[in-house]
């Protein structure tokens, strides 16, 4: 038998799962605890006592999809061909995952300029985890010789990551906005496989 423990879990899962359906169909600020605890079958007390407020319940859904989005990365760097090929599967696989939960993300839209020190703490735990990604790729092919000694991979993926979240596209150009339009995202990502193109072919022979 499962233990009480393994139940809480399972039913925390459960919760996660719920919440993750209403939030990318319908936003955070359109979906309820009462919509979540009805879509489960639970009270809402018992809702509130694994997520004190809807804010908490939001964060940890993210948590869980930000170690999915990095295990899908790591797995397709896993089977990276040559150091352009790395940087691309970055790309893609950032921009299929927010093409993917891009509704799930109107609470970023809604409080751009005011987001939680614990977002800034899961999106800083992935920006990290991609720069050591990235950095071991930059050392496997300088190792490989396929392109120039690199003294400090680190401070080059950090560079091309803020460049990469730097692109605009020409009409929001002069805004300073952390998350564009969904019509705009396709544009973004064509301008960042360029500069990736550009960027790895600086580290050539």
């Amino acid at each position: 038998m499962s233990s009480g423990s393994d139940q809480q879990d399972i039913k925390r899962e459960k919760i996660l799962e719920a919440a993750y359906q209403r939030f990318l169909h319908y936003g955070y600020s359109k979906t309820t605890m009462n919509e979540i605890a009805g879509d489960l079958s639970l009270s809402k007390a018992l809702l509130y006592y694994y997520f004190p407020d809807k804010s908490q319940l939001y964060i940890a859904v993210m948590r869980k999809l930000a170690g999915e989005y990095l295990d899908n990365l790591q797995n397709r760097l896993n089977k990276f061909t040559d150091l352009k090929d790395a940087f691309v599967s970055q790309i893609n696989t950032q921009h299929d995952f927010v093409v993917k939960n891009y509704n799930f993300f109107d609470f970023f839209r809604l409080n751009e300029q005011n987001l939680p020190d614990t977002i800034w703490e899961i999106i800083t735990e992935i920006h990290q985890a991609e720069m050591i990604l990235l950095s071991t790729a930059i050392q496997l092919e300088a190792e490989k010789g396929r392109i120039k000694p690199v003294e400090n991979p680190g401070e080059i993926v950090d560079l091309l990551l803020d460049a990469l979240h730097g692109v605009r596209v020409s009409a929001i150009s002069h805004k300073k906005v952390m998350f564009p339009q969904k019509e705009h995202l396709d544009e973004i990502h064509a301008k960042r496989l360029l500069l990736v193109d550009i960027f790895v072919k600086g580290l050539m022979y």
